[in-house]
């Protein structure tokens, strides 16, 4: 089964932000380990990270998505439960930093979509976190 995701909330501090989602993932399949490190988990793969955040910037009314040479990927550790009950739910949250992400977009709206990927390949629904207006 694939996991699936449920935006929570997006606060904004100083320096930094936290982009906090709620999973449940029916095989229990979520996370990657440090010996996770052949094809298709290598370092040159897609599936290296687990966790994609994407940045669409509004401007004249329109999403623009924003591209950066360090993409908003993470690597999630492992998460297995024990005992013949597999099923996982709980709550990821990413420390972004630094914040804001593009120096001085202070005042411009954002917004932050958010897909996490299992162990089996399968992508979870996409969330966004909705307009955003960057402190």
């Amino acid at each position: 089964m694939e996991p699936v995701i449920t935006f929570k909330s997006f606060t904004q501090y100083t320096d930094s932000a936290s982009f906090v989602i709620r999973f449940t993932d029916g095989d229990g399949d979520i996370g990657l380990s440090d010996a996770d490190n052949q094809p298709p988990f290598d370092t040159g793969s897609t599936y290296y990270h687990n966790l994609f955040l994407e940045y669409d910037s509004l401007s004249n009314g329109e999403w623009t998505r924003v591209v950066f040479t360090m993409p908003l990927y993470y690597r999630m550790p492992r998460i297995t439960p024990t005992g013949q009950n597999k099923a996982l739910e709980g709550e990821i949250a990413v420390a972004i930093k630094p914040w804001p992400v593009i120096p001085g977009s202070q005042g411009d709206t954002i917004r932050l979509g958010c897909t996490l990927v299992d162990r089996a390949l399968r992508v979870s629904n996409a969330v966004d976190s909705g307009p955003v207006r960057v402190q």
